[in-house]
């Protein structure tokens, strides 16, 4: 019997198999040939195009003319290689990339026009040197009888059995701290495999939606995800805090919208990165590689977390406390978790 999780993954890859089929090869390998292959890839592919126009007035035509107006026939790879990522930048997506042999081409403004809110140094000094290790999460028990794992990312196969060792040493707690702010992402499923451990029943979360045609507004109907329990490992039963910020990006964007789903989370510290749509490749004629986002990931209520997830309880990182060696975030879910066990 296929899982929910898995048949997911599986018409995600059907859907995506059958948008990449656009031909490509109807563009020449010039400078305008591979101008037009991008923006009638991204016009016909890309899934937030609608959503966009809607929240800052993105017009794709427009974009079109804005930029194609900086073509000339003899531009170099790299005069066009930055028409191309100017252009690419008005997706204001941190999950579009140009790729060329001398650069890649990134929007990082989704994090770096907004406050840290985080300071690894400051991390480090709350682990000491006696915290442990197990699937490149960061765990220990802080002096206040509160566990805190540091999640920096999601690409590290997170075990079941490492899991379990960590859920086991932790269990003496009264709350748990889980850190994922800078986790850029990684893979979905590790994040999954993390939230399964904060629930009793299969629980949903939310839609995944998929481009079925070259239309801005063709896409399947919604389907439901879930974060599957996993009745044969230990589960955790106390309060828990997550903490995030701009840096929490793609499957962590994913992690901290799912987790807000659960009764015994808070979520603290700033909105999220965002970076909800499932991303793709595509090739220019000229041998560049284009990623973008193909598949939108929906909250629960059915809204895009594409620009980020808000916290339950915002909270920013004090300078003057971070200079005395203090992250205000952490001692805010430290305040909150004792709070709820007077």
């Amino acid at each position: 019997m296929v899982s929910k999780k898995h048949y997911i993954v599986l018409i995600a890859a059907i859907m995506l198999l059958v948008v990449s089929c656009v031909p490509e090869n109807e563009f020449e390998n010039t400078p305008k040939g591979n101008f037009n292959a991008l923006w009638t890839i991204i016009d016909e592919r890309y899934c937030f195009l609608d959503y966009k126009n809607e929240e800052y007035g993105l017009d794709w035509d427009k974009v079109r003319k804005k930029y194609s107006s900086r073509l000339t026939s003899d531009v170099n790879n790299i005069g066009l290689f930055e028409i191309l990522t100017d252009m690419l930048s008005e997706l204001r997506d941190g999950h579009v990339n140009l790729y060329y042999t001398a650069d890649v081409g990134r929007y990082w403004s989704w994090k770096d026009d907004y406050p840290a809110n985080f300071d690894m140094k400051l991390v480090e000094k709350y682990l000491g040197t006696d915290y442990k290790i197990s699937s490149g999460i960061y765990y220990k028990v802080l002096d206040d009888n509160i566990g805190y794992l540091y999640v920096g990312d999601f690409s590290n196969t997170i075990g079941e059995s490492s899991l379990d060792a960590i859920i086991s040493m932790l269990s003496v707690c009264n709350g748990l701290i889980i850190d994922v702010r800078d986790n850029g992402g990684g893979s979905v499923e590790n994040a999954r495999t993390l939230a399964s451990r904060f629930t009793n029943k299969d629980l949903f979360v939310g839609y995944i939606m998929h481009k079925t045609g070259p239309g801005h507004s063709e896409f399947s109907e919604p389907k439901k995800r879930y974060i599957e329990t996993n009745k044969y490992h230990l589960r955790w039963q106390k309060p828990v805090v997550v903490l995030a910020n701009r840096g929490s990006y793609s499957a962590t964007n994913t992690f901290v919208s799912d987790m807000k789903c659960l009764p015994l989370v808070t979520v603290m510290g700033d909105v999220t990165g965002g970076g909800s749509g499932m991303p793709m490749s595509s090739a220019l004629p000229n041998g560049w590689s284009v990623r973008f986002s193909a598949s939108p990931m929906l909250d629960v209520d059915g809204n895009h977390i594409e620009f980020g997830v808000a916290p339950d309880i915002a909270v920013s990182l004090d300078k003057e406390a971070a200079c005395n060696g203090i992250d205000s975030i952490i001692e805010a879910a430290r305040n909150h978790i004792n709070s709820l066990l007077q």
